[in-house]
């Protein structure tokens, strides 16, 4: 079950970063590395950090495990009360933060990159205020999220964040012709906005569906609210560290040049791929199902579902850090050296996305980890460790970047990560009796010998073919990568192999 959920999850990822490295790569042939993408992509941070401080993880973490129990005890209409005050909240929330965004992009701007000037700070002030709404419409999108994932339905929920993708090809494609430069940044903001509102009106209707009958409240004596609230703030907090973290990587990558925020947004995009499709994923479903075993099955049931999840997630996103660290300049190249975008351009963002790729295991498995935490309604153990990571982020990020410019911001948050999962595992130790479960070590051994043999194997491919064009580079060494990877496993005996080549036997 947990496996099939977290299937479905990965597939509307997969359906949206699909569209979104279609979205970048029309973005590199108008914008390339240029001023004009530094400010955008600068902008576009400030509503990321507002989305992720209200929305997707700080709301399914405190508010799912309290709608599920809910719907687990077969109290239908208290849950149906608590959603409405929940999203009477996040409507009053949002608004007010909507409206003071849009008045403060100036101030917004000098603080998230303070090393801008000129036409490129009057750019990304603009940016910010035609930008900010989209807050208020991911973070309600959100809510419809935590709806849909309590009930099962998650490809829906995952997917929808394609139609912003769809919103802003379609701009550039659309209006490329016509206008150019800061023109054509500021039309693609508002195309971003409209997809932004395409995201939320697609997922409404399933979501009222599963919902039932339901009226907006702001009455705090819900049963249900209290909680969601309690166990909110320090979700919040928590999220807050890991955007100040992201906002700290902006504001060094603004005083290191021209370039060096879009590259930095370049290969995020790419390293974040595999910690959307299997971390994210894994941890999504799991979520609830976690909440359950919490409420009912006790700490055994919870101990073995995060041991399974882990299991899947290290299988996934050791072979693709992997990957992306020995095989990025094919793939950077695949993806985005078109117009703008030249050849010196792929070599600049794959070092740095090789130094992003170390962090991708640490960061895709606390997610599920801290899921954990919440489901046994521990909002605050994560919270420190993020803060305490945060610090360690960027500190390194500060000291690599006087040494080694861009990448060195990139190593800094991945050797920080790492810290950050320890300190999790710690403390589900001291909650979790046999936490760490026999046998567990094997399988990672596994999984760490055959992405070693496939790496050998994607770079033998890559230096033969090293005169060729990115393009034909990157299918048959990632595909020489992946076939020696999924034999090595299956033979060694990995249980999530054996299963994937059963599952492509029979289809």
């Amino acid at each position: 079950m947990a496996g099939r959920q977290a299937a479905k999850v990965a597939a509307g990822i997969l359906v949206t970063r699909v569209l979104g490295f279609a979205r970048e790569r029309v973005f590199a042939h108008y914008f390339g590395n240029s001023g004009i993408a530094d400010a955008f992509r600068a902008a576009l941070k400030i509503p990321n950090v507002i989305r992720n401080l209200l929305g997707e993880g700080t709301l399914s973490a405190s508010f799912i495990p309290v709608y599920a129990g809910m719907i687990e005890r077969g109290d239908t209409a208290g849950a149906r009360r608590l959603a409405g005050v929940i999203a009477s909240l996040l409507l009053l929330l949002t608004g007010g933060a909507t409206i003071m965004g849009v008045v403060l992009a100036p101030l917004i701007t000098d603080f998230a990159a303070p090393g801008f000037s000129g036409p490129t700070r009057d750019l990304t002030v603009t940016l910010v205020a035609i930008m900010f709404p989209m807050s208020e419409l991911t973070i309600l999108s959100a809510w419809c999220l935590g709806i849909l994932n309590t009930h099962r339905r998650f490809f829906l929920a995952y997917a929808a964040p394609a139609l912003w993708n769809v919103a802003q090809i379609s701009t550039l494609v659309g209006l490329g012709g016509y206008l150019a430069g800061a023109d054509l940044a500021v039309a693609l903001a508002w195309g971003a906005v409209a997809g932004s509102l395409l995201q939320l009106v697609v997922q409404l209707p399933a979501t009222l569906r599963n919902l039932g009958a339901f009226s907006f409240s702001l009455g705090l004596d819900v049963p249900g609210v209290q909680t969601v609230a309690r166990n909110w703030a320090p979700v919040v907090v928590g999220a807050g560290v890991t955007q100040i973290s992201s906002i700290i990587d902006t504001q060094l990558g603004s005083f290191l040049g021209l370039g060096a925020v879009a590259t930095l947004g370049y290969a995020q995009l790419v390293a974040v791929l595999p910690v959307s499709l299997f971390g994210v994923s894994v941890a999504a479903a799991a979520l609830p199902e976690l909440s359950r075993d919490a409420a009912g099955q006790g700490l055994a049931a919870l101990r073995d579902r995060v041991a399974q999840g882990a299991r899947r997630v290290v299988f996934f996103v050791v072979p693709s850090a992997c990957a992306l660290g020995v095989l990025g300049t094919p793939i950077v190249g695949a993806l985005f050296q078109t117009g703008q975008f030249t050849g010196r351009d792929t070599t600049t963002v794959a070092a740095v996305l090789a130094c992003y790729a170390i962090g991708i295991p640490a960061q895709a498995s606390v997610k599920l980890l801290a899921s954990a935490f919440y489901a046994l309604g521990d909002t605050r153990s994560p919270v420190r460790a993020a803060a305490l990571s945060m610090v360690l982020s960027a500190g390194l990020a500060y000291l690599l970047m006087l040494k080694y410019g861009a990448p060195g911001i990139a190593l800094g948050a991945s050797l920080a990560a790492y810290a950050n999962v320890l300190m999790h595992v710690q403390g589900l130790r001291a909650r979790i009796p046999s936490f760490i479960k026999t046998g567990t070590g094997r399988v990672f051994v596994v999984t760490a010998a055959a992405s070693l043999a496939a790496t050998g194997a994607g770079w033998a491919v890559m230096h033969q073919m090293a005169a060729f064009s990115p393009w034909i580079i990157a299918g048959p060494s990632l595909g020489a990568f992946a076939l020696v990877y999924l034999a090595g496993t299956a033979v060694l005996g990995h249980p999530d192999a054996q299963a994937l080549i059963r599952k492509l036997a029979n289809r």
